[in-house]
């Protein structure tokens, strides 16, 4: 019986050559004999855990340096027993150490059998008996871990429109779903990031004063904030698709003013009033004539999400408070000016405005799991726009008032805004790595 045993078994999958191993005195009694599940997969182990540990083990198989473990039940007496016998089992742990020889990989493996054997309990007769394999058994289910943080994390985020619960606009039901459409759609609304080399008047400073220009507009008429965002989107798609000279550079401008208020606003302002702020260097025909031109470029599409929508619920999911909205509005909109912020996605720029506001505040990385989560974005994936952040928000500070950020500066710099300008940039961030 044993010669068949370990015929059969050094045939196995594992190419294990188990010798002299020991099924008690079951074996010897053919009445109370077991039988042998899955014999040709002895080798492999898909016992359930933590329902089953090491089995004791017997005297003679003490004598026998390839005998082999099975598992158990934990149980009451089990567990009081171990705590008992641990010092015992510490001290004579190097003289119960049982060599497993795997001749498919060629390696002494080991089994180390610590307390189990002076706990004087028998085997549970319903526990399968089974072999140790190479591979050492898991103490945690790393998969179960993973699951349980990413349920904890959905919970934070369902947290975020609790006190929104109430409020109809809020559209607590259906708000995700509406980001999520956001992000498949922003690509939409991107333009090329080198899209002024088809311009032959007008170049990158041009549009940052003009920018910094229709930030002052904005401010004066009391707009909304997605109208300026929309402004901007709205000019550079148009920029991208249409080569203007520069004499008409001021009239795009205004005329996508116009576009974002009809969009945007309850209460639109009149052509008039857009004349008048242009320094009337435009009649009321070449607006509406600039308008009919946009909006056949465009073909009439103005619902595209822009960094502004993302940063609202960003700033939310981070549980910001009054200060940092501010800081990041202001960071957000020295990036309007900037032709070279193009490149990145709104939903980006959203982000990164964000994280280097709780950097410039705080003083040190700020970027919570479920901020992460929230945005889709690391902070590893975030540096690089945020360091470009922090550079426009170092220089912005330094400059007279004067230049492309004039007006923004001028903006932020006002107890209204919070004094948001006159905050310490995040220099830390400009020394990280990316």
């Amino acid at each position: 019986m044993e010669k068949d045993h370990v015929a059969r078994s050094s045939e196995n999958s594992q190419g294990f050559r188990m010798v002299g191993v020991k099924y008690g005195r079951e074996m010897e009694n053919k009445e109370n004999r077991r039988v042998l599940r899955d014999i040709n997969n002895l080798s492999v182990c898909n016992v359930p855990y933590p329902s089953k540990i090491f089995k004791k083990v017997t005297a003679d198989d003490e004598k026998n340096t390839n005998s082999f473990v099975g598992r158990r039940p934990i149980t009451r007496r089990f567990a009081a027993s171990l705590a008992q016998n641990s010092e015992d089992c510490f001290q004579n742990v190097d003289t119960r150490v049982k060599p497993i020889v795997s001749e498919a990989h060629g390696k002494s493996q080991l089994v180390q059998d610590t307390c189990f054997a002076e706990t004087g309990d028998a085997i549970d007769e319903e526990a399968d008996l089974t072999f140790l394999t190479n591979e050492p058994l898991p103490m945690v289910d790393e998969t179960e871990e993973m699951e349980i943080e990413m349920e904890d994390l959905d919970a934070k985020l369902e947290e975020i429109d609790i006190c929104d619960s109430n409020n109809p606009l809020a559209v607590v039901k259906y708000v995700n779903d509406i980001y999520s459409f956001y992000r498949e759609t922003e690509e939409l609304g991107c333009v090329s990031a080198n899209y002024m080399s088809n311009q032959f008047d007008i170049n990158e400073r041009m549009r940052a004063i003009l920018i910094d220009w229709l930030i002052e507009v904005h401010y004066k008429f009391e707009l909304m904030e997605e109208t300026l965002f929309l402004t901007v989107n709205l000019i550079d798609r148009f920029l991208a698709n249409q080569s203007i000279p520069r004499k008409k550079l001021q009239l795009v401008g205004v005329t996508a003013m116009l576009l974002a208020c009809k969009y945007e606003e309850i209460m639109v302002p009149v052509i008039e009033d857009l004349i008048v702020i242009s320094d009337r260097a435009y009649t009321r025909e070449e607006v509406l004539q600039m308008e009919s031109l946009m909006v056949n470029t465009l073909q009439f599409n103005m619902s595209v999400p822009t960094p502004y929508v993302f940063m609202r619920r960003f700033l939310k999911a981070a549980q910001s408070d009054r200060q940092i909205e501010l800081l990041s509005s202001y960071i957000i909109e020295l990036c309007l000016v900037e032709y070279e912020m193009l490149k990145f996605r709104p939903s980006m720029l959203a982000a990164a405005a964000v994280y280097t506001a709780q950097c410039s505040l705080k003083g040190f990385k700020h970027w919570t799991r479920a901020t992460e989560l929230c945005t889709k974005y690391s902070e590893v994936q975030l540096l690089e726009c945020s360091k470009m952040m922090v550079d426009f928000h170092q220089k912005s500070g330094k400059r007279k008032l004067t230049g492309d950020h004039k007006n923004v500066a001028q903006k932020y710099s006002t107890f209204k805004f919070g004094c948001a300008a006159k905050s310490e940039p995040a220099l830390f961030l400009l020394d990280m790595r990316n």
